[in-house]
């Protein structure tokens, strides 16, 4: 009975506070009021205020991660409305989510060598651009920790909703498709979701994206790890 009850709260007290960030970013627009950011600040700051461990949380939290599965499948609608351009740009979108994985895998490698990163922590950076379940049996094949993985992930997704747009009116980049593939490929489903609240198309060319870089990062990440670690 205690333990229903506490999922129960876990899960009002996360829908109570991603409302909350919502009207938050609704009245103060901006990329670092994403209802995702914001919330998962407030649950954190909550959690370690009334020293509620984890894995308490997510007697309830595992829950609402249940429902990654479905939400990433109701991504398929907006892929089906737009599939003769999807079509038609087979080549492109195959070709620049090869490129964007392969960076993805290669700035965690870079990155973790530059910093001097612990060889546990490198083999668990290599897959963050794929979304969490892929990235965790990645993890797990190469020899890293899946749980850091998924956090890592997590960093991935909200830094690439968060920056990712403004960075693209920086470089100047406003094709549907090419922001699409970089937000899938790089961002996986935070960004996709993220694409989708401003364009259907670029949010349909990021769930290709998303699926497609799970499928390379499988293949290439053993490939680095073999060759340069």
């Amino acid at each position: 009975m205690i333990h229903s009850l506490i999922g129960l709260a876990a899960i009002a007290i996360t829908v109570i506070v991603f409302f909350a960030a919502r009207k938050i970013s609704q009245l103060f627009p901006h990329p670092f009021t994403l209802p995702v950011l914001t919330s998962t600040i407030i649950l954190v700051i909550g959690l370690m205020i009334f020293r509620i461990p984890y894995e308490t949380y997510m007697i309830g939290g595992k829950w609402i991660e249940a429902f990654l599965g479905p939400a990433v499948v109701a991504l398929a609608l907006p892929l089906y409305r737009h599939r003769k351009i999807l079509i038609e740009y087979t080549v492109p979108i195959l070709f620049g989510t090869l490129c964007g994985s392969i960076l993805g895998v290669a700035s965690g490698l870079l990155l973790g060598k530059w910093f001097g990163l612990d060889h546990l922590v490198l083999l668990s950076l290599l897959p963050k651009s794929v979304t969490s379940p892929v990235a965790m049996d990645i993890t797990t094949s190469v020899g890293g920790s899946p749980t850091l993985a998924a956090v890592l992930v997590m960093v991935a997704g909200i830094s690439g909703a968060v920056m990712g747009h403004s960075l693209f009116r920086w470089l100047r980049i406003d094709h549907h498709l090419a922001r699409g593939l970089g937000m899938g490929s790089a961002s996986h489903a935070i960004g996709t979701a993220r694409s989708m609240e401003d364009d259907l198309r670029e949010g349909a060319a990021s769930t290709v994206a998303m699926v497609l870089a799970a499928v390379f990062t499988s293949v290439i990440t053993p490939i680095v790890v073999v060759m340069f670690l």
